[in-house]
């Protein structure tokens, strides 16, 4: 199988940022990424949901990091990785109006590119949390946190937090959210108010099958290149927008499930869409225990597997909602971890896999920056 889509990008490799429930690990390509050379762990002993380098300072980056004891904290690098130190204090509800203060830092997010030092945070219980002094303070953002539609939300099994936070590249007003469970939301107004678009996303757990909110969304992709462009991963089917949510088109025809959580896309084409099925909500592991990548290049109307270097056997692991990623090289790179911390990288827009690192902690997250 050779793909016909490519992923220009003058950049000469990226670096892996790896979060797991022991800590944050590195990872380093060679110029032609065929040897990989590992790191950390940083952060020992907490689990890391998502880290990345941020794109308006490359030697800046952030983790959201959680421990069993110690709790919730920001960590900050300001050397590409190669140190952490913890930053003020978490982003938490005020006493007196959602219990506990925060159970677990989710999601960080740069703000817009004019706003160096801006933030966004999500946590469980839901919250939407902006700092505009590179994470040193937090303010809530009530109109979402207090939306009056907050009655339908509620727990998912794998947690009750805002996540998938994202700002229009073409449009730093428009600000995108997701929750689970209680569906996406959109502003376009700087997180003045906030508009559920969950319109045509199947939910038949609840009692109307398409309602307004309440949707267990595991993952929301805003394109970078088409910013009206949208894909979703959600408990029952993968949808892509074309007028920036207001409408969702379901995708899952071809995959062989509607369940899954990752979800990526080759950032310089809007149509090529990777994902990884899983076998029910039940399961919750790879479909038939084969590890297998479905790429679409037409937007979701036809799939194809990807499976060339993985295993076909016996395979029950997770692929969580964040451990999922793409570089935007060209070819472009893909890169996946699993619940077992094996961790596999593709070269070529995901013809080809091979596994860079075995045995480490839970994988939760991957993260890949181009330095």
């Amino acid at each position: 199988m050779t793909s016909s889509k490519r992923c220009p990008n003058n950049a000469t490799g990226p670096i892996l940022l790896i979060g797991t429930q022991k800590g944050l690990f590195l990872a380093h390509p060679t110029p032609e990424r065929g040897a990989w050379a590992l790191e950390g762990p940083f952060i020992p002993g907490y689990e890391i949901p998502h880290a990345w380098l941020d794109p308006r300072k490359p030697q800046t980056g952030y983790a959201a990091a959680n421990h069993p004891v110690w709790g919730s904290h920001v960590y900050r690098t300001q050397d590409y990785g190669k140190s952490w130190e913890g930053v003020g204090r978490a982003p938490h509800h005020a006493p007196g109006l959602y219990e506990p203060l925060v159970r677990a830092l989710w999601h960080l997010a740069p703000g817009p590119a004019s706003e160096p030092d801006a933030l966004y945070a999500g946590i469980d219980p839901p919250g939407l949390f902006l700092s505009l002094d590179a994470g040193e303070h937090w303010s809530p953002v009530t109109s979402l946190n207090h939306h009056p539609t907050r009655h339908t939300w509620e727990p998912a099994r794998g947690g009750f937090a805002v996540h998938s936070i994202q700002v229009d590249p073409q449009d730093p007003k428009r600000i995108y959210a997701a929750i689970s469970a209680g569906g996406a939301f959109r502003s376009d107004d700087e997180g003045r108010t906030w508009k559920p678009i969950n319109r045509g996303v199947r939910a038949e757990n609840l009692p109307l099958s398409q309602p307004e909110t309440g949707h267990n969304i595991h993952r929301l992709l805003l394109h970078p290149a088409r910013s009206a462009r949208l894909y979703r991963q959600c408990y029952k089917g993968t949808y892509r927008s074309d007028d920036r949510g207001d409408n969702w088109t379901e995708i899952t025809a071809g995959l062989p499930s509607d369940f899954g959580y990752g979800i990526a896309v080759d950032p310089s084409d809007p149509d090529t869409v990777f994902v990884i099925p899983e076998q029910s909500s039940d399961m919750r592991a790879v479909v038939d225990g084969r590890l297998r990548v479905f790429r679409s290049t037409t937007a979701g109307q036809h799939w194809e597997p990807l499976l060339e270097g993985l295993p076909q056997q016996h395979v029950y692991a997770t692929v969580l909602r964040e451990a999922l990623a793409s570089d935007g090289l060209d070819p472009c790179g893909v890169y996946f971890g699993t619940s077992g911390g094996h961790l596999f990288a593709s070269r070529d827009c995901g013809e080809h896999w091979e596994l860079i690192a075995a045995f480490l902690p839970r994988i939760l997250s991957i993260k890949a920056a181009l330095v």
